[in-house]
């Protein structure tokens, strides 16, 4: 009897298995609409065959109708997302399991282990990092004490436009190149609020970038480009052992060390004269990392945490300014409105300043609406799932990788009306105050929940700075010959397919521009 039982007892819980299965996975919501996976490899062979893969993302939920799509490469299902109100439950009302970020090859190069705290998961040292970010480098009151650094490169980007308008570049005297000023105001802010300096060298004499500055901003582009870009090495990371397969290991190596090899000598260099005494007062953002008390950093997680910051201001302003001034261009009317709004508020016989933000809201309007419809990235940094859930009535595995589309959001036909047009006019009906952020995610500007951005002071102070001072400082027309600006996008990425090149020409009288 007893080895009649003993033999039965595997079919028992064999039988018991199957019927668990089953009836879980009647009880159990399906996951989200997706391709149908291969075993072990999934959608592996999709995903390489259809470079970039974000376009590829987007054309599968366009061709199965979904605004929330699955898809398993290896073990890890993917979750991406274009509709506001599913965004909203992952990124904000069920931010506690859904806060976390994935562990990657490009994440950890870049923030040095996860010292940082953009790309860092939920923990303990996560935590330590945001509070310090938010209330000791990006809080209100530090970005005051910060005014003075600001407005030096307000007026240095504005001397160096105005230089290039008296000299002669090809056959046209004038041309500028609007997203190297995109690039050169971004980094030269960050280098000064952070460093103290505008140059890591000794810059140009018209106040452009010098070598140092070209070579830098040439390796954060290049770490953003590979930073989370679906690398088959993050969901086989065994085959790391075995060769770099999609060659992004090599690059973001090198680009990272390019990029410290600039910055991390400034702040051993700045320690070390704490250390010897030789500097007493704090005057940059370098100065407070290093002389926080409870909890102190390490040096290690300072260089972490500035490379994050120079990484998180690169994109989004160059890339904003490059799409507005050439809708604006494209669309005289929407420039005469600016311009308009400017003389009516600022006046021509001084410079805009950061008090008169407030009241430009058409300016602040035509900055949102590139937000809107020419983001930075296709995708939000990725979320981990820590637990499973169910979200829009589907099932989220846990471990899953969360991604909400920015283009989704931002071109939904359902939140905005002829949302491929470029209307700065739609965020004006009703608004008294026009801000940049959206908690509602029709647009994607800052995010929101845990994870949103902790720099949108920071981050719209500085762009719609920048817009307002090319647009009150000069008019803009293109080159010769040509009758309109190309706003097509570029295939591996949503800049300009081309940089974006015009003619600038003062507008105000000539003593009022920056000479030094």
């Amino acid at each position: 009897m007893i080895i009649f039982f003993l033999s039965l007892m595997p079919i028992y819980y064999l039988f018991y298995f199957l019927l668990n299965k089953v009836l879980s996975s009647k009880l159990q919501p399906p996951l989200p609409p997706g391709p149908t996976p291969l075993p072990y490899i999934g959608s592996l062979i999709s995903m390489l065959r259809n470079k970039p893969t974000f376009r590829w993302i987007h054309r599968m939920m366009d061709e199965m109708n979904t605004k929330i799509l699955c898809i398993r490469i290896g073990n890890n299902h993917v979750i991406a997302v274009s509709d506001p109100k599913i965004a909203l439950e992952f990124l904000k009302d069920d931010d506690g399991i859904f806060s976390s970020r994935p562990v990657s090859m490009s994440t950890c190069l870049t923030s040095a282990g996860y010292l940082g705290t953009v790309l860092t998961p939920m923990g303990d040292h996560w935590k330590k990092m945001r509070k310090i970010v938010s209330k000791e480098i990006l809080s209100r009151a530090r970005h005051e004490w910060l005014h003075k650094k600001r407005n030096e490169e307000d007026e240095n980007i504005l001397r160096y436009i105005y230089n290039l308008c008296k000299t002669d570049l090809g056959a046209t005297r004038g041309l500028v190149n609007v997203r190297i000023i995109g690039q050169q105001y971004t980094n030269n802010m960050i280098r000064k609020l952070v460093f103290g300096n505008r140059y890591f060298g000794k810059g140009s004499e018209d106040g452009g970038p010098g070598e140092e500055e070209i070579e830098h901003a040439d390796s954060l582009w290049t770490i953003l480009v590979y930073l989370n870009a679906f690398c088959v090495t993050d969901y086989f990371p065994w085959l790391r052992w075995v060769t770099d397969f999609d060659g992004h290991e090599k690059k973001i190596r090198n680009a990272i060390l390019m990029t410290r090899r600039y910055q991390d000598p400034l702040i051993d260099k700045r320690i070390q004269q704490w250390n010897d005494g030789v500097r007493t007062q704090q005057e940059d953002l370098l100065d407070i990392f290093i002389n926080l008390g409870n909890p102190q950093l390490t040096i290690d997680e300072i260089k972490a945490q500035i490379l994050d910051m120079n990484l998180a201001g690169f994109d989004n302003v160059f890339n904003n300014i490059e799409w507005v001034m050439a809708e604006m261009i494209n669309q005289p009317r929407i420039f005469e409105k600016a311009v308009h709004e400017l003389d009516l508020m600022v006046g021509k016989d001084r410079l805009v300043q950061e008090s008169d933000l407030p009241s430009l809201n058409y300016i602040k309007s035509c900055v949102k609406e590139a937000l809107r419809l020419h983001p930075v990235t296709p995708f939000n940094v990725p979320h981990l799932t820590t637990a499973s859930s169910i979200v829009g009535g589907y099932f989220i595995p846990k471990g899953s990788h969360v991604i909400v589309s920015r283009l989704g959001l931002g071109r939904n036909p359902e939140a905005w009306d002829d949302p491929l047009t470029f209307n700065p006019d739609r965020h004006m009906n009703g608004n008294k105050y026009v801000v940049l952020t959206d908690h509602n995610l029709h647009t994607f500007s800052f995010s929101t929940g845990r994870r949103g951005c902790p720099g949108v002071l920071m981050g719209s102070t500085m762009t719609i700075m920048l817009l307002a001072r090319l647009v009150q400082g000069f008019t803009w027309e293109l080159p010769p010959n040509e009758l309109y600006v190309d706003l097509k996008e570029n295939l591996n990425d949503l800049t300009m397919a081309k940089p974006l090149l015009a003619v600038a020409k003062p507008r105000l009288p000539h003593y009022m521009y920056p000479t030094c």
